[in-house]
């Protein structure tokens, strides 16, 4: 037996780990102050100052030297967190996924962070997730499709918000232009018999919609017959509005055995579930029924027929809301209390002249 205490088994060498390269060695390898190489690797505004050229040497050594800005010691000596909380009802919903990416996009620009919490149209869920998102820190609050009810102790916007709270700024899409728009469409085609899909109660945008579409309505004398109306309301309140579980409400419509010649949605989700039933019923879009739908989002262009729709910009509603939060939290600008954005109508396919015999 070797007794020799060399012949035994051999440690591995302990791995190195270099240590994260700082601010000032990235200044002082450029010869520049740490303030300067800071501003521009922050985007601060006092980098506007900095030559391009210098600016773009700071890059190119930060590349170069890899390094890494440390967020959280920022945040600790300046005491914020440079993040924004996102409150939304359903993370898969094509509405908020596109109103997510343009808050995505401004803030990635400005190295501020976003959390998202998610609700599912639950009150007490709602208020867990804001309370939570208060507890981490974040500087203010971005809702999508959810109206705040009380003050919050931080600046607080609400895409496609309703009430009036004292702090909250409202981003909403002007929905008499869109009413107006889609219903003098379908009025100049002929249509009299309009069946229309009322929104969710969970909706925020829903009450406000339904006031103009009345409103409108009796401008442009069409009948809202009280069988041609259905609410998109599912049993459990829960869930996003896909053409999945959207389709019952069509085949409601249809059961009804009313005449109508075209159909006003609440959304897209809704549109594209009612054109899938009219066709499998034996009806043809739009030359038996019109169908116009709201929001414009990515499938409206990939169904067939592709859908005539109101067209909300939901990434750049995204922006202005990840805009204006910031302004907020930088006091750059003056708080106001509602942020109004015009609707575009888009024609496309799934609307028609009136068909000279009733359905």
């Amino acid at each position: 037996m070797d007794s020799n205490p060399n012949n035994g088994p051999k440690m591995a060498a302990p791995i190195k780990h270099n240590p994260p390269m700082t601010l000032k060695a990235v200044a002082k390898h450029l010869g520049l102050t740490p303030g300067t190489v800071s501003s521009v690797l922050n985007n601060s505004p006092a980098c506007r100052s900095v030559p391009g050229h210098t600016r773009n040497r700071i890059f190119a050594a930060a590349r170069e030297l890899k390094y890494r800005p440390n967020f959280h010691a920022r945040a600790l000596r300046v005491k914020r967190s440079y993040t924004i909380g996102v409150i939304t009802g359903d993370i898969g919903d094509p509405y908020g996924s596109l109103v997510i990416s343009g808050i995505e996009h401004y803030l990635q620009d400005r190295r501020f962070f976003y959390l998202t919490m998610v609700h599912r149209h639950e009150n007490e869920s709602l208020a867990s997730s804001s309370r939570l998102l208060l507890e981490r820190g974040v500087e203010g609050l971005i809702t999508i499709g959810t109206s705040i009810t009380q003050p919050l102790p931080l600046p607080v916007v609400a895409v496609a918000g309703h009430r009036s709270v004292e702090g909250v700024t409202n981003i909403i899409i002007n929905h008499r232009t869109a009413v107006l728009c889609a219903l003098q469409h379908l009025a100049e085609l002929g249509h009299r018999e309009i069946a229309f899909m009322k929104g969710p109660a969970s909706s925020s945008d829903c009450e406000e919609r339904w006031r103009n579409i009345v409103e409108v309505a009796r401008e442009l004398g069409i009948s809202l017959r009280p069988g041609l109306i259905v609410e998109l309301n599912r049993p459990d309140g829960r869930g996003a509005l896909t053409p999945e579980n959207g389709s019952p409400f069509a085949m409601e419509l249809l059961s009804r055995d009313l005449p109508f010649t075209a159909l006003f949605a609440y959304n897209d989700n809704s549109a594209i579930a009612a054109v899938r039933v009219f066709r499998d019923a034996g009806l043809r879009v739009p030359e038996d029924i019109s169908v116009v739908g709201f929001d414009d989002i990515q499938a409206a262009t990939y169904t067939s027929p592709m859908l005539t729709t109101v067209r909300q910009p939901l990434n750049k509603m995204g922006e202005i809301a990840s805009r204006t939060i910031l302004d907020r939290i930088e006091e750059r600008g003056e708080y106001v209390p509602e942020i109004a954005i015009e609707p575009e109508f888009v024609v496309r396919q799934s609307t028609g002249p009136a068909p000279t015999r009733r359905r």
